[in-house]
């Protein structure tokens, strides 16, 4: 090898090694599309930190597989309001002045919205277009190799928050993001402190809320 041919090859892993610490130590950054509305009582304006709230379920989050799901997904949104001084009443707290209910929806698409596969194929031996993606033909047009489409997630957490004396909505926020990550518990959280931002006085209209997580 002669010496300007070795360089190039010591400058190409130099450059491999960086790409790869570099990718050791990049960011999973959940986008959000957040929107929060505040009604809090005119003459006293948003309550300060601490306050003291309780749960509240619908008649379908409170058995089987989806209780489950909803006290999995409770425990995430008491993390983030317990940042912002909002605590889950106990026993020996004082009388919780909130309710708050918490929801989450995910939808599972076979590809993303903006992919368009193709319908129809080639016969024989050749490059066929179908539906979910592009694959090689084989005789009569069946598929030499099975092909795969890559899922896309929308998600989507709200949260609402009523006065507990009189019902009233004081406060309702929700956050969307959509990509193509599998749903975790780091994920869903990114989500729930997304649509908590700028609890409890938000600026009004939709904004867009970014969340950096360790890959």
């Amino acid at each position: 090898m002669t010496p300007i041919a070795r360089n190039r090859f010591v400058s190409i892993l130099l450059l491999a090694s960086a790409l790869v610490l570099g990718g050791c130590a990049s960011v999973l950054r959940v986008d959000n599309q957040v929107e929060s509305f505040a009604s809090w009582d005119s003459g006293q304006g948003a309550p300060a930190a601490p306050q003291y709230y309780l749960f509240e379920r619908l008649p379908s989050q409170r058995e089987g597989p989806a209780a489950k799901a909803q006290t999995e997904l409770e425990q995430w949104t008491i993390d983030s309001l317990a940042a912002l001084g909002w605590r889950v009443a106990g026993t020996d707290d004082p009388a919780p002045a909130w309710r708050v209910q918490v929801q989450a929806s995910s939808v599972r698409l076979p590809y993303a919205p903006w992919e368009e596969p193709r319908d129809g194929f080639w016969s024989g031996v050749g490059i066929y277009g179908s539906r979910g993606g592009w694959g090689v033909g084989g005789r009569f047009g069946w598929p030499m190799y099975p092909y795969h489409t890559t899922p896309y997630y929308q998600r989507q957490v709200s949260l609402v928050v009523r006065d507990a004396a009189t019902g009233r909505v004081v406060y309702e926020t929700s956050a969307a993001h959509d990509g193509r990550w599998n749903s975790t518990p780091e994920l869903w959280k990114a989500i729930i402190r997304a649509a908590l931002s700028e609890f409890p006085v938000p600026r009004p209209g939709s904004r867009q809320v970014n969340i950096d997580l360790p890959r």
